[in-house]
């Protein structure tokens, strides 16, 4: 492994614990509208944009699928959760960025989620001012496992892809690292490590917290 000068994250599942949030709050309006199957459909989604997300949810459900409808209404769930408990954060998320731009790497952040959504998110959590370069799923053409998104990111940075590392919890986000040419670390989230995941990602941790460890110790 080259010596990193880069760090890229994704965010949901990563830095926030919003991934479980969400599938709740799917779950919560496929009762309401008697949806079955919702949690097979969500798990598809992962680390993807609203595009493939519609996509998925219309394949599982049928093309007269209300998708905007249904994501409208899962929404304003999540956010009057958010609202009313917080932003739910990572262990080890405010301590690793603190890490990180002390010790002088560049520090960029890319999520298949819109950009305004994400700075806004980064923003409540008190996150958004440890990032130098903020890009959301609307900024690129095509989707995770596509690098397109990472390789984008990388060069808005400045930085190159072999000392850039990946910090990502979904399948799709592992391979896009991979096939950008960029170290991986897996924190798993919902989705549990596969031999596939174990072949893609240089290490597999399970917190934040541990890859500031791995960080700190071997002066990666």
């Amino acid at each position: 492994m080259m010596k990193i000068t880069t760090v890229i994250f994704d965010m949901d599942g990563i830095l926030f614990d919003t991934e479980r949030l969400v599938l709740d709050n799917w779950k919560q309006v496929a009762g309401r509208r008697g949806i079955s199957g919702i949690e097979d459909a969500f798990m598809e989604c992962i680390g993807t944009t609203m595009t493939a997300t519609r996509e998925i949810a219309k394949r599982h459900f049928g093309e007269d699928f209300p998708f905007d409808e249904f994501a409208k209404e899962a929404s304003e769930v999540f956010h009057e959760a958010v609202e009313r408990d917080g932003m739910p954060v990572k262990a080890g998320a405010g301590e690793l960025l603190d890490y990180l731009k002390q010790n002088g790497y560049k520090i960029g952040l890319a999520s298949s989620t819109r950009r305004a959504v994400v700075e806004e998110d980064l923003r409540m959590a008190g996150f958004l001012p440890y990032f130098d370069v903020v890009m959301g799923g609307d900024m690129i053409t095509h989707s995770k496992p596509d690098p397109e998104i990472f390789l984008a990111c990388c060069e808005k940075l400045g930085s190159v892809p072999e000392e850039t590392l990946v910090i990502e919890d979904s399948y799709n986000g592992i391979r896009a690292a991979n096939r950008a040419g960029m170290t991986a670390f897996m924190v798993p989230d919902l989705l549990p490590p596969t031999d596939e995941m174990r072949n893609l990602s240089s290490r597999i941790f399970e917190s934040l917290s541990d890859v500031k460890k791995e960080m700190e110790n071997n002066r990666i």
